[in-house]
């Protein structure tokens, strides 16, 4: 699990550095993502926020995600539909995610090699690549180990 001190140290620091505004509601949306390993879905977030905050909607949550994918503190995995803290967004984000299908787990890669192919390869074919996610569903060692992943 991420060091959600750490990482909101670092969306403080790196949105200061960009200009834009680290709002207490855009933290705390990054902050509870971060303590969720595996994701946490739009709406699993919009019930915990609203224990906090009455007036808390979709499109305050949504907005919030908005700006957290946008300033690379937050990725999207499209195949959950859930959000996961970045761990290092200061990286260029060209990135690969590994998905435990058992246990949740979410790791992020950086895989320059992988991207750099793709992006080569669509050039070559007239394509522009606007956002690159690569996710790959599987097992990993705990849950092989365990046999929790046996069934696969």
């Amino acid at each position: 699990m991420l060091d959600s001190d750490v990482l909101l140290k670092q969306a403080d620091q790196q949105c200061q550095e960009r200009g834009v505004r680290f709002t207490p509601i855009r933290r705390r949306v990054l902050e509870m993502i971060s303590d969720t390993p595996g994701g946490l879905k739009a709406y699993d977030l919009l019930d915990r926020l609203s224990d906090e905050h009455a007036s808390a909607r979709p499109p305050t949550v949504y907005r919030a995600l908005d700006f957290l994918i946008e300033q690379g503190l937050v990725h999207r995995i499209e195949s959950l539909n859930a959000y996961i803290a970045c761990p290092c967004p200061e990286h260029v984000h060209r990135f690969q995610l590994l998905i435990c299908r058992h246990c949740g787990r979410v790791e992020e890669l950086h895989q320059e090699v992988v991207g750099e192919m793709l992006s080569r390869t669509a050039r070559e074919r007239g394509f522009t690549i606007q956002r690159q996610t690569i996710e790959l569903l599987g097992a990993c060692d705990a849950c092989v180990e365990n046999g929790s992943a046996s069934s696969d």
